[in-house]
């Protein structure tokens, strides 16, 4: 029998973003004693402050900046995995990101698919928090990045998520997955059944939020 548990939203903050309960069913990951199952994709600090996932995931399409990492890490009321590059921005500067974002409180740094993992022993050499690396394909060689040093896999394969999850897990039953779970709670059970500890969740935007808003505003005036 499922347990009741109580539940309180308020009034101002009942709208505020709610993750797909099915994310629940998996096992979650714990880090330093909290487990967290889900995983806010957004470097948006007013989804950040208004949903309910674990953790954020702090990923964006620049090189990495101290500052942002900083400000994400103020704002968010829950763990945040800062990204510090792997792609474009590697080496050295890679380093001193991550150690600079375990400085600044980070839970985990996450490095993009392409980072070598030389740069991924030296990071371990410097930080006491996860390091997590994105896979991409179901090519990557999991054994080297393992060895290499890295603590958690960041599955993103788009719709091959699940498969690229699968294999992984049939090869190495232990190591610790997260993986991206999709758009449905469909995808993002086929996700977890595939093997996966975590989910990230990508939320609407502000835009998108907007939206809705908008037009209940216009239904009623």
């Amino acid at each position: 029998m499922a347990k009741y548990v109580p539940s309180y939203t308020g009034t101002l903050r009942s709208h505020s973003l709610m993750l797909p309960p099915c994310i629940s069913d998996c096992s979650g990951i714990r880090i330093f004693g909290r487990r967290i199952k889900s995983l806010a994709f957004s470097t948006d600090v007013a989804i950040i402050k208004n949903i309910n996932a674990d953790a954020i995931i702090a990923v964006y399409p620049f090189t990495p900046q101290p500052v942002i990492s900083q400000a994400i890490i103020n704002v968010s009321d829950v763990p945040v995995f800062v990204g510090v590059g792997g792609g474009i921005t590697t080496g050295q500067r890679s380093v001193r990101l991550a150690v600079q974002a375990e400085h600044q409180g980070a839970y985990g740094v996450v490095l993009n698919a392409p980072v070598p993992n030389e740069v991924v022993r030296q990071i371990k050499e410097d930080v006491d928090i996860p390091v997590v690396v994105t896979v991409v394909s179901a090519h990557t060689d999991i054994r080297a990045r393992l060895e290499a040093g890295v603590d958690f896999l960041n599955v993103s394969g788009a719709a091959a998520t699940p498969d690229i999850v699968a294999e992984i897990r049939r090869d190495f039953p232990e190591v610790p997955i997260i993986a991206t779970g999709g758009p449905t709670e469909e995808s993002i059970l086929r996700t977890i059944q595939a093997g996966a500890n975590a989910i990230t969740y990508t939320p609407p935007s502000n835009g998108e939020l907007f939206e809705h808003i908008m037009e209940r505003h216009r239904e009623r005036h």
